[in-house]
C-alpha cells in the first residue's frame, strides 16, 4: 500500500477513471461502495471497471459513442458506468420513471449502443425501442470480460464526454445535457472545501440518473471514501442508516429534509459524526434550513445551479445564518449576472435593487444539448466582450452582499393585470399558516387579469379541519397579500406531484386544473 495521493487546488486534471486506478493500489481493501445487497472495495471495483471496458471494446462500443442505463442505484450500476467511463465510452442514465415514448426519444437522441436494465425497469422497455441489445444488470458478471481482463488504454481529454443527463422534463421532452470529463474534475475539485478524504462516508438516497447525486457521488470517490447506496428513500431507515455507518457526507432535496425532521424521535439518533449535508434541485425553505442547522449536526450548504453549468452559488448555511431566504454567493470563479427581458445586462451599480433573469459561467459549463444546436443556443447568453453565459431561466436579484435572492422560474411567474407576482413570496406566506404544511402557487388564465394565482395546499395531519378548508385558507392569505397577489382560488390536496427528485411539477398541476375546467365546461 502507498499513501492516497493529495488533491489540491491546483492539482491538473485527471481523468476519473485514472484516478481510481491509482487509488485501489494505494488503499486496495477500503471500502468504496456498497448498496444493501453488496458491497465492493477499491481494488474490486477498479478489477470490475476493467472488465466492464474490456467487454464494451469487445462489443465495439467506441469512444465518444454512448450506452444507456435504465435502472435504480446499486453497485452494479457503479460499475458499469465507471467501467464505461474508463472505455471512453459516454453514459447516458435514464430515469425510470419516464414514460415509454419519452424513453425511446431519448435512447434515439443518445444513439445509445447498449441499454442496461434492472428487474424493477426491464418490463418497462418497449418492444420496438430501437437498440441492438438489452443487457439485464442481474447478468452483469456474465456479460463482462473475464476476471483478469484489461482494456485497451484509452487517452481521456478534459473536453470528451463523459455523461449525458436527460433534464427532469418538467416542462417537456426532456433535453441531453452533455457534460466533459472537465466539467466532472472542477465538481471533484470543488470538494477540497468540504472535508472529503479516505475516511468520508457519503449517504446518497436520490438517484443516480441525476447531477444531484453526482455532484456528491463522484468527489467522495476520487478522494477516496466511501458511497453508501441507499435505492429508495424512507426517513427512518435514513436515520437509521446514518447513525449505523457514521456517515460524513450527505445530499439531500429540500422534501427529504423535511420528512426527516418530521420523524417523531430524529432527536435519539447519534448524527455526529456528520462533517457536511448538501441540498440542492428545489426551493429550500429559510425555516427549514434554520430547523436543519438547529437539530443537525455539521455544516449544511446549499447549491445553487444548473446541470447545464454555469454560474453557481452556494450559501453555507452554518456559516450566514442572517441568509437563509438567499442561495448564497457565486462560487469561486463563477460569475452571475443579471439580465433583462431584451437580453440586456442590467447595471447594478445604478439600480442595486434591479431583477431580472439570472445567467451565469463558470469553468463547469455543458458543452451542449445532445444533437439541439437551436436548444443549445437558445440556454447561451453573451455579454459585450463574448463571454458565454448560461441562463437559468430564474429571476432574482442580488443583495447588498451579493448575495442571491431568488424570486421565481421565469415560466412559472405570474402576470395579472400587468404586474409581476412571484409564486414565491405567495408560498412563503401560505407557509406561516399553522395548517399549512406544504404549498405550490401557480398563475391560471384569468378574462379580467390576464393571469390569477391559485394555489394547492398541503394540509397538516393534526390541522382542525375549519382552520384548513379551502375557503378558510383563502381568505386568510387574502386578508394579508397586497391586491395584485390574491389568489383566486385555494386547492387542498393530499400531495404535490413531484420529480425523483423532490421538484413541484407546477405543469401538473395548471394541467389539472386546465382539465377541470375543459370538464365542467363541456357538461
Amino acid at each position: 500500500m502507498t499513501p492516497v495521493p493529495a488533491i489540491h487546488p491546483d492539482t491538473p486534471f485527471i481523468p476519473l477513471p485514472e484516478r481510481l486506478r491509482t487509488l485501489a493500489a494505494a488503499q486496495p481493501a477500503a471500502l468504496a461502495v456498497q448498496d444493501p445487497e453488496r458491497s465492493l472495495t477499491y481494488a474490486e471495483l477498479d478489477a470490475r471497471m476493467d472488465r466492464v471496458a474490456a467487454a464494451l471494446q469487445r462489443d465495439g462500443v467506441q469512444a465518444g459513442q454512448a450506452i444507456a442505463v435504465y435502472a435504480n442505484a446499486s453497485v452494479d450500476y457503479v460499475v458499469l458506468f465507471l467501467g464505461a467511463l474508463r472505455a471512453g465510452v459516454v453514459v447516458a442514465p435514464l430515469a425510470p420513471s419516464v414514460t415509454p415514448d419519452t424513453l425511446v426519444a431519448m435512447l434515439r437522441d443518445a444513439q445509445a449502443q447498449h441499454l442496461w436494465v434492472d428487474a424493477s425497469t426491464q418490463a418497462l422497455v418497449p418492444a420496438d425501442h430501437g437498440v441492438p441489445q438489452v443487457s439485464l444488470l442481474a447478468d452483469l458478471g456474465t456479460w463482462m470480460a473475464p476476471e483478469g481482463s484489461q482494456p485497451q488504454p484509452v487517452a481521456i481529454a478534459p473536453e470528451a464526454p463523459f455523461n449525458i443527463i436527460y433534464s427532469s422534463g418538467t416542462t417537456g421532452t426532456p433535453k441531453g445535457i452533455v457534460q466533459s470529463h472537465g466539467m466532472r474534475w472542477t465538481h471533484v475539485r470543488r470538494g477540497l472545501a468540504y472535508g472529503y478524504g479516505p475516511a468520508s462516508r457519503a449517504l446518497l438516497s436520490t438517484p443516480l440518473y441525476s447531477n444531484t447525486t453526482l455532484v456528491v457521488f463522484f468527489p467522495t470517490l476520487a478522494f477516496g471514501g466511501a458511497v453508501v447506496l441507499m435505492p429508495k428513500f424512507d426517513a427512518r431507515r435514513y436515520l437509521e442508516l446514518a447513525q449505523q455507518e457514521r456517515i460524513t457526507h450527505t445530499m439531500l432535496v429540500p422534501v427529504q429534509y423535511q420528512r426527516l425532521m418530521a420523524v417523531a424521535d430524529f432527536d435519539a439518533f447519534d448524527l455526529s459524526a456528520f462533517q457536511m449535508k448538501f441540498c440542492t434541485s428545489a426551493p429550500f425553505s429559510a425555516a427549514l434550513k434554520a430547523e436543519v442547522l438547529r437539530r443537525w449536526p455539521g455544516g449544511l450548504v446549499e447549491f445553487y445551479g444548473m446541470t447545464e453549468g454555469g454560474g453557481t452559488c452556494l450559501l453555507n448555511a452554518h456559516e450566514h445564518p442572517d441568509k437563509l431566504h438567499t442561495v448564497g454567493r457565486p462560487a469561486e470563479g463563477h460569475d452571475i449576472r443579471l439580465i433583462d427581458e431584451d437580453g440586456i445586462e442590467l447595471n447594478l451599480a445604478v439600480n442595486p435593487d434591479a431583477v431580472g433573469e439570472v445567467v451565469g459561467h463558470s469553468p463547469g459549463m455543458m458543452t451542449g444539448y445532445h444533437n439541439q444546436p437551436d436548444k443549445t443556443r437558445e440556454a447561451e447568453w453573451f455579454d459585450a466582450q463574448g463571454k458565454r453565459f448560461i441562463r437559468t431561466g430564474d429571476v432574482g436579484r442580488l443583495d447588498a452582499d451579493g448575495f442571491l435572492v431568488l424570486m421565481d422560474r421565469r415560466k412559472d411567474m405570474i402576470i395579472s393585470g400587468g404586474f409581476n407576482v412571484y409564486p414565491s413570496d405567495l408560498e412563503a406566506q401560505f407557509r406561516q399558516h399553522p395548517a399549512v404544511q406544504d404549498v405550490a402557487v401557480v398563475g391560471m388564465p384569468s378574462v379580467q387579469w390576464g393571469e390569477t394565482p391559485v394555489a394547492f395546499v398541503v394540509v397538516r395531519p393534526a390541522a382542525d379541519a375549519g382552520d384548513a378548508s379551502p375557503e378558510s385558507l383563502k381568505d386568510w392569505f387574502n386578508a394579508r397579500a397586497g391586491k395584485t397577489q390574491r389568489v383566486a382560488a385555494v386547492h387542498v390536496v393530499g400531495e404535490l406531484p413531484r420529480s425523483a427528485i423532490g421538484k413541484v411539477l407546477k405543469r401538473e398541476l395548471r394541467d389539472s386544473l386546465a382539465g377541470e375546467a375543459s370538464r365542467t365546461s363541456s357538461n
